[in-house]
């Protein structure tokens, strides 16, 4: 009876192992699904850019407009009849404790000290 046992565990066994790690096994099943999230998720990315570069090629083939602005914003197209006027920002003010320590006159009092 023991004999009888043995053997079918270990025809238990031989049963399984293609189950759990053969070709087909569940692990590889389960890897092979999380694979295939992954790239459905990298896809649906894909497919954003594409479809806001699609909306860019109509916009150019269309009409000016797009191009115009891309051309004011990216090489700083003015028109003929435009005036162009910029803007510097001043420099920030220094505080008069800086002023002081640069100053040509602070330098010689620092050094006589």
């Amino acid at each position: 009876m023991r004999a009888a046992t043995l053997i079918l565990v270990v025809l238990l066994l031989l049963l399984q192992y293609p189950l759990w790690l053969g070709k087909g096994s569940w692990l590889k099943v389960w890897d092979l699904h999380r694979q295939v999230e992954a790239q459905q998720q990298a896809n649906q990315l894909a497919q954003t850019r594409n479809a806001v570069l699609d909306a860019e090629v109509r916009d150019l083939k269309q009409g000016t407009a797009a191009i115009e602005e891309r051309a004011r914003s990216e090489l700083g197209m003015i028109r003929r009849d435009e005036v162009f006027y910029q803007i510097l920002e001043d420099p920030p003010v220094q505080t008069a404790e800086k002023q002081a320590m640069t100053s040509p006159a602070s330098t010689v009092s620092r050094a006589q000290k």
